[in-house]
């Protein structure tokens, strides 16, 4: 019984820790202007043309992928992808503290996008999500072996363009640099995400000794 508290603190301390990589990464796309990918990147598209912010928008985007996840996924699933969420709206709360600095726009996509990744990938490790896309990734993965991170960069994609209503096209394209890293760190990291290995081993069916 130690062991298994041991684990699941352990597992929490990495979901916070995740929350706080992927806020960070954010908070650098924002003050570069730039967009990524995801229901984050749709409500920091968003942001920029509703008088709501993007904290209030992400928390509304994620409701109808609750419902799926909840039938998809598992309760458990769901539950510390809630709470993920709830940890990045935190978080990402904090930059009201950091004062008004700018980015170079290609330089803050990179290096955001490449921080966004790297969270991303710890709470998938975790048994978590940022809802949304991901979540749809992680079934798509699950139920049909398919990469993830490709799964992201085709729906980030489509995020993408809702930028071109508040961007130029030459900040869509920077943008992109975000979604490329982003997802392509999940896609080569997805061999190490070890929650979805062990979920595929729990679908596997028994054998019996013949």
């Amino acid at each position: 019984m130690k062991a298994e508290t041991k684990d699941v603190f352990r597992q929490w301390l990495q979901i916070i820790v995740g929350c706080m990589i992927t806020a960070a990464g954010l908070i650098l796309l924002g003050h570069a202007h730039v967009v990524t990918g995801g229901t984050a990147g749709l409500a920091l598209s968003l942001s920029y043309l509703l008088p709501i912010g993007y904290q209030n928008l992400f928390m509304l985007l994620n409701v109808p992928f609750f419902v799926f996840s909840y039938m998809k996924m598992g309760p458990s699933f769901t539950l510390r992808t809630a709470i993920a969420i709830s940890l990045l709206f935190l978080f990402t709360s904090a930059d009201h503290w950091l004062g008004e600095f700018s980015l170079p726009a290609l330089g803050g996509s990179f290096a955001g996008g490449s921080i966004v990744g790297f969270g991303v990938c710890v709470l998938i490790k975790n048994g978590a999500s940022l809802g949304g896309s991901s979540i749809l990734a992680l079934y798509l993965q699950r139920r049909y072996s398919m990469d993830p991170g490709q799964m992201l960069f085709a729906f980030d994609c489509a995020v993408l363009l809702t930028g071109l209503s508040s961007l130029s096209l030459a900040d869509c394209l920077i943008s992109g640099v975000s979604i490329v890293m982003t997802s392509g760190i999940v896609s080569l990291y997805k061999g190490k995400l070890t929650f979805v290995r062990r979920f595929r081993e729990k679908q596997k069916p028994a054998t019996t000794a013949a």
